[in-house]
């Protein structure tokens, strides 16, 4: 398994292949299309994203100390934020996930090519995946 930072490190990598940030969002788009659809039992108003402009639901299953994330949206680009941010914090531990430094939003320009709408939602989606995350640890102390 890799660690987090491995994980954001390749995104970086992938992202830095396109200069201009029309293959940017295009690969973006296509990072959600590979996202497998959500089961429709988790698309419930307690597992949509407050904050979010587009529908945003966020499915979390703690399983052998590690936090498995599932999730959708609506909007293609926000699908394409979802399916990167379960790509790095998928898979870990509680602890792993609210010490992550996620410094890949900003190498790969994310918060620049962003609207002020989906920049808050990104930050609405990294606030409920953190939350999960503590509360998966207070539970399982």
């Amino acid at each position: 398994m890799q660690t987090i930072n491995q994980v954001q490190d390749e995104i970086i990598e992938e992202f830095s292949a396109f200069d201009d940030w029309m293959d940017k969002y295009s690969l973006l788009i296509e990072m959600g299309n590979e996202l497998p659809p959500l089961d429709i039992k988790y698309k419930t108003a307690n597992n949509l994203i407050e904050g979010c402009q587009s529908r945003v639901w966020l499915q979390a299953d703690y399983e052998d100390g590690k936090i498995i994330f599932q999730g959708d949206s609506d909007a293609v680009i926000v699908k394409g934020i979802v399916s990167l941010l379960i790509k790095i914090l998928s898979g870990h531990t509680p602890d792993e996930i609210l010490t992550a430094n996620l410094y890949f939003i900003d190498a790969i320009g994310l918060t620049a090519h962003l609207s002020p709408t989906r920049s808050n939602g990104l930050v609405a989606m990294l606030k409920q995946m953190k939350l999960y995350a503590l509360a998966f640890k207070a539970k399982n102390q």
